[in-house]
């Protein structure tokens, strides 16, 4: 009997926990979310209509950066740039693509000696980009978002 009185009584005082729930809020499931999310990869990236038959995120990301560098090269390939000395740099455009597809150039980045053989350099690379076919913005979480990112531009002329 003392049994069964003992095992009732534990039975009574440990049960209680088991019964208890535990309340999830909102804010702590979106607080751990955040902590997992990589904020540096996009699950697409932009693209122009000629990229979306790709499937594959390497492939269309290579043929996005092909595709605008094949305009920039058209583009520049339109002025005669005259130069005193040779010049073999690497101009890096910092690019915008918000989530309509707007295309930016925030920052030209070039070598102080490319600036001063090329004056009008950053005009013209703006302007060879200006008229860009319509880009798809990147897409993550089936959301379209802004992406940042550098587009290196190698000059050589001789």
């Amino acid at each position: 009997m003392n049994r069964i009185f003992a095992f009732l009584i534990l039975v009574t005082f440990s049960s209680c926990d088991f019964f208890e729930k535990k309340k999830v809020y909102s804010n702590d499931i979106l607080e751990e979310e955040l902590q997992a999310f990589n904020w540096n990869d996009v699950d697409e990236y932009p693209s122009f209509e000629t990229c979306d038959s790709t499937l594959i995120k390497a492939s269309k990301k290579a043929c996005f950066e092909s595709t605008l560098r094949q305009i920039l090269n058209q583009n520049l390939a339109k002025y005669e740039i005259i130069v005193s000395e040779e010049i073999h740099d690497t101009v890096q455009l910092k690019i915008t693509i918000d989530s309509q597809g707007t295309f930016v150039i925030n920052d030209i980045i070039s070598h102080e000696a490319t600036r001063f053989e090329i004056p009008q350099l950053d005009s013209l690379l703006r302007k060879s980009l200006d008229s860009l076919p319509i880009i798809y913005p990147a897409i993550k979480r089936s959301q379209q978002v802004k992406t940042q990112f550098m587009f290196p531009v190698i000059i050589e002329i001789e």
